[in-house]
C-alpha cells in the first residue's frame, strides 16, 4: 500500500527489509502489510511560554522572567530526524512540546542566576541571545531546533524594578531640568548671538554697500579712461587715416608717372629699333654686300692664283728637261738681275725698300682685314658724332694702314715720307 504525508510530518517506515528504518519527510512511501510498520512523526513549529517565577539573580534579587520560543524537529536533516525518532517517537505533539519548555526553562533559570536585574532588563538582547545559544546545543541533542527565542516580560514582586525606574525617572526629570536650564541658557545666548550677527550683518551690509560704491567710483573712472582712450585712439587712426589716404594718393600718382615714364622709355626704345632697323636698312645691308663682293673676289683672285700655279707647275713638269738647259742661262739672268737690284739698292737706297714696301701694302692690307671677314657678326658702337658701320670699318682699316709708315721707320729707320728727295740730292 501506498502511504503519505504531507510537509509537516514525516513517516518512518520498519520490517522487513528496512534496516534500518526508512524516514521521508513529506512525501510517499510503499508499505507491505503484516511485515512492514509506519509509523508518523511532526514536524510542526511549537511555539513554547517559557516562565521562570522568582528566580534569584547573582545579587540575590527574585525576579520573574516571561520567554518566548518556537522550536520544531528537522526533517531535512537526516541525523536529526533520526534522533529526534529515536527520542519522540510515539509521542504526541504536547508531550514533544512540554520536553523542549522544560529544557529551555532550566537554561533560562540558568542564565538569569549568573546576571543581574540590571543586565537583563537593559540589554535584553543580549539575554536572549544567550538563552537560544545554550539552548540550542542541547535540543539538537534531541533532533530539535530553535527557530527564535524572545524575552517577553520581565518584573518581580519586591519592586525592585519600580525603585530602578523610579530612580531613572528622576535622573531623567534632572537631566530634563538641566536640559531646560541649558535650553534657556543657550536660548537666552542664541538670541545675543543673533543680535550680534543682525549688527555684525548690518555693518557688514554697509561695508559691502561702501565698497560696492567705491568699486563703482573706481569701474566708471576706468570706463572713462577707457572712454577717452578709445576717442584719442580712434581720432589718431583717423588723422593716420587720412595721412594713409593722402600717401596712397601720392603714390598712385607716382604709379601715373612712373607708367608715364615707361610708356616714353617704351616709346624711345621703339625709336631706338626703328632708327636701327633704318641704320640696318641704309648702311649695314650694304656693308654686308660689300664685304660678301669683296670676299668673292678675293676668294676668285685665290683660285686665279692656285690655277696659275698649277698651270706653271704643269708646264714645268711637261718641259722637264727640255728646259734643263736653260737654268745656267737663267741662273745668269737672275744673278744679273740680282747684281742690277743691288746696284740699285746701292743707288737707291731708301727709295727701293720703300718700292719694296709699297708693293706689299695690298698684301698687308689684305692680311689686316683677314680677321674682319671671318667673323660673322660686328657691333659697332659709336661715341659722339663719329662714323658708324661701313664707313667707321673702312677708316678702322685705313687707321692700321696710316700706321704702318711709323712701323717702318721704327724697323728700318727710313721715313717713307722723305724718300722722294734723296735721289734728287744725290744727282
Amino acid at each position: 500500500m501506498f502511504y503519505t504525508c504531507g510537509p509537516n510530518e514525516a513517516m518512518v517506515v520498519s520490517g522487513f527489509g528496512r534496516s534500518p528504518p526508512l524516514m521521508i519527510a513529506g512525501g510517499r512511501v510503499f508499505v507491505l502489510p503484516c511485515i512492514q510498520k509506519i509509523q508518523r512523526i511532526t514536524l510542526n513549529t511549537l511555539t513554547l511560554n517559557v516562565k521562570s517565577d522568582k528566580v534569584y539573580t547573582r545579587h540575590g534579587v527574585p525576579i520573574s522572567v516571561t520567554g518566548i520560543a518556537q522550536v520544531k524537529i528537522q526533517g531535512q536533516n537526516k541525523e536529526m530526524l533520526a534522533t529526534a525518532c529515536q527520542m519522540f517517537m510515539g509521542k504526541s505533539e504536547a508531550e514533544i512540546a512540554n520536553i523542549a519548555l522544560e529544557t529551555l526553562e532550566g537554561h533560562q533559570r540558568a542564565i538569569i542566576a549568573h546576571l543581574t536585574v540590571e543586565e537583563i532588563y537593559q540589554d535584553r538582547k543580549k539575554f536572549s541571545e544567550q538563552v537560544f545559544k545554550v539552548a540550542s546545543s542541547d535540543l539538537v541533542n534531541m533532533g530539535i531546533g530553535v527557530v527564535s527565542y524572545t524575552l517577553k516580560d520581565v518584573h518581580d514582586d519586591q519592586d525592585y524594578l519600580h525603585s530602578l525606574g523610579k530612580a531613572r525617572t528622576a535622573q531623567v526629570q534632572k537631566d530634563a531640568r538641566i536640559g531646560e536650564a541649558q535650553y534657556k541658557r543657550d536660548s537666552v545666548m542664541r538670541e545675543a548671538h543673533a543680535m550680534q550677527e543682525k549688527v555684525s550683518a548690518q555693518y557688514k551690509n554697509e561695508i559691502e554697500m561702501a565698497k560696492a560704491q567705491r568699486d563703482y567710483e573706481l569701474k566708471k573712472a576706468d570706463y572713462d579712461v577707457e572712454v577717452n582712450t578709445k576717442k584719442a585712439q580712434s581720432e589718431m587712426a583717423y588723422q593716420l587715416q587720412v595721412a594713409k589716404t593722402k600717401q596712397r594718393i601720392e603714390e598712385e600718382k607716382m604709379q601715373i608717372q612712373v607708367v608715364e615714364r615707361t610708356q616714353q622709355i617704351l616709346l624711345q626704345e621703339q625709336e631706338i629699333i626703328r632708327k636701327e632697323n633704318e641704320l640696318e636698312a641704309k648702311v649695314r645691308k650694304p656693308a654686308e654686300a660689300e664685304k660678301y663682293r669683296m670676299e668673292r673676289l678675293a676668294e676668285a683672285q685665290r683660285l686665279q692664283l692656285i690655277m696659275e700655279a698649277e698651270a706653271e707647275a704643269e708646264s714645268i713638269k711637261m718641259k722637264g728637261d727640255a728646259e734643263a738647259f736653260a737654268v745656267e742661262a737663267k741662273g745668269r739672268a737672275e744673278a744679273e738681275q740680282m747684281a742690277k737690284k743691288a746696284e740699285a739698292f746701292e743707288q737707291y737706297k731708301d727709295g727701293a725698300m720703300v718700292d719694296m714696301l709699297l708693293e706689299k701694302l695690298p698684301l698687308m692690307a689684305e692680311e689686316i682685314s683677314r680677321p674682319l671677314l671671318q667673323a660673322q657678326k660686328i657691333t659697332m658702337v659709336s661715341s659722339g658724332n663719329s662714323e658708324v658701320g661701313v664707313a667707321k670699318l673702312t677708316g678702322e682699316v685705313l687707321d692700321i694702314m696710316t700706321r704702318l709708315p711709323a712701323a717702318v721707320e721704327n724697323l728700318t729707320g727710313v721715313r717713307i715720307s722723305q724718300v722722294g728727295a734723296k735721289p734728287s740730292r744725290v744727282n
